[in-house]
Parts: C-alpha cells; structure tokens; sequence
C-alpha cells in the first residue's frame, strides 16, 4: 500500500533533524505553527523558535533580520499570507538584497480544501517566480520535501519553497538525489512528455500508467524546481517526443506551464499543454473533489494527452 504523508509533516521533521545539525537554523511562523508543523522544531529548540503573531510583514522582516546576523532563518505561513501580505517585504528586504532567508509556505493549491478560495494559493510561484535572485521549490513527496529543506539549507540566498495541507503519496524513494535547478525523468517515454510539480507528479504518474496500457509512450519528468528550471531536460523532452503536457495545483497563467513554454518558444517550439486552473479562483469543497472539479485529474491528463497526439 502507497504510504500518505502530507509534506507540511515532512517539512516539520526536516526541520528538526537540521536543528541538531546546525545550530544557525532558526524558525519564525505566524501564529500557525501546528499548521505549518514548525512546532515540531519550536519542542526541540525553543531558544530557535520566533512567533511573530499574525504579522506577515513582520515575518519576513525579521527573518531578514537575522539573516544579516549569520542565521538561517526558515519562515512559515500559509502560501496566500506569505507571498500575499508580505509580497513587498519579500521583495525589498529578502529578494532585493539577497539575504539567505527560505519561505516555506504550506497550505498552497486547490488542496487547502474547505478554508476555500481566500486561502487557496493559485498565484504563488507566479509572484516568487517573478522576483530577481529568488529560488523556487516545489516538491512532489515528502521524501522530496525533506531533501529540498536540506538543500534549500546549504543554499546561500532567497528561497521560496512550495508545501501542501492535504497528505500525497510517497512516489520516491530515500535514495533519490534532489538537486536545485534539475528536473528528474521518472519514467522513459518517447511518445509524449509530461511535465509535472508538486501533489500532481503522483498523478502523472498514475495518467502514463494508463496510457502506456493504450499504447501510448509517456516520459514523466518531476519538476520539483521552478526557478531555476532545468532547460536541458525539457529541450531534450521536445526533441525527442511528440508533444508536452505541464500539470501543475497552480494557475497556467506564470507557473509550472509558462515557465516550459518560455524555453520551447526560445529554443526548441513543441505542441504544448498546460494542465492547472484556468485563470480562476477557487472554492471550497474535499481536496480530491476540487482537483476532479478544476481537471486536476488523472482522467483530465489522459484526455489532454490524446488530443495532443491527435494533432
């Protein structure tokens, strides 16, 4: 049976184990961290732990704060409250001066669930993506998660790092090698390629097994990394396949999607899809139901795949 941890948990873990590594790891949240799980880190090492109260704004400045002093500040909220409210703050004082902070957001996409449109963060990698010196991590699991929390670790420099509410499958295994700026093919196929980030690799993963049965060859490629994205493995995906479909818990519009069509419009143009919301908000309702809702769904990428193929 596929073991279901949700990579907020993962990420509360990553956090403790790093804070009996290195004693510069320092947490900030703003008054949600059973949320975010930081209060995981904050019973291990309270001296370490900042609860700036419901003050996004002062999350961030403060985390800025003590990056300048040698610290490696983690900052956690909900994805909308982070790159939200503290957008001009992340700017300025994290991205503009390059200061080591990593933003850890939980709670991002469609998969908030019932708290509904106001806290379903569909922008978000857009608005990080966007910034000048900022790194941007979304990862698949939480085997990824907790390798993304290393690396984002040893990284000097502004890194936004995408997590989720509900719980996903575990897709990898331990000995997978998360590196920053490179995507991972998971699977071979030379008939069409899906790109996919974040919860939606699962069901990548799960559309090519289908489609493999109908005939059909589908490489599946986990772009855990938005920015830098990894240019290599998507030209040599368009080269070599047919056509290439991004699915991403995001709006199409400055995600996963545009990022993959702004390499195959200046290097190698490709047939493309992009798979995500459609330039809308969401609603609440069960995490799995607003997927199937917003065609976030295994059926939805057969579907897109075909008609690809079609063409």
């Amino acid at each position: 049976m596929t073991k279901m941890i949700a990579t907020r948990d993962a990420y509360g873990e990553a956090l403790k184990e790093l804070g009996g590594i290195n004693e510069d790891i320092v947490v900030l949240d703003a008054d949600l961290s059973g949320s975010t799980k930081t209060a995981v880190f904050q019973k291990e090492y309270p001296h370490r732990f900042f609860n700036v109260g419901i003050a996004e704004q002062n999350l961030i400045a403060t985390a800025a704060g003590l990056a300048t002093t040698g610290k490696i500040p983690f900052a956690s909220t909900f994805a909308v409250f982070a790159t939200g409210r503290a957008y001009e703050i992340i700017r300025n004082s994290v991205a503009y001066p390059k200061l080591n902070v990593k933003i850890a957001a939980t709670h991002a996409g469609l998969t908030v669930g019932e708290d509904g449109a106001t806290h379903q963060a569909l922008e978000d990698i857009s608005l990080m993506r966007s910034l000048p010196n900022m790194v941007v991590l979304c990862p698949a699991d939480a085997v990824e998660t907790k390798k993304c929390i290393y690396k984002a670790a040893e990284y000097q420099g502004p890194v936004y790092i995408r997590l989720g509410r509900s719980k996903v499958p575990v897709i990898l295994d331990e000995n997978y090698d998360f590196e920053i700026g490179k995507g991972i093919q998971l699977k071979e196929g030379n008939d069409i390629t899906i790109i996919a980030t974040g919860v939606m690799v699962a069901k990548a993963l799960d559309a090519a097994e289908i489609l493999e049965k109908e005939g059909i060859s589908t490489r599946v490629i986990n772009m855990s990394t938005i920015k830098p994205i990894d240019k290599d493995i998507i030209i040599k995906a368009a080269k070599e396949t047919k056509g290439i479909i991004t699915v991403e818990e995001h709006s199409i519009i400055g995600g996963l999607g545009s990022a993959v069509a702004e390499v195959l419009s200046e290097n190698h143009p490709a047939l493309m899809v992009r798979i995500g919301t459609m330039d809308t908000f969401g609603e609440s309702g069960e995490a799995e139901k607003l997927l199937e809702k917003y065609g976030l769904n295994v059926a939805n990428i057969v579907n897109k795949a075909k008609k690809l193929l079609s063409k």
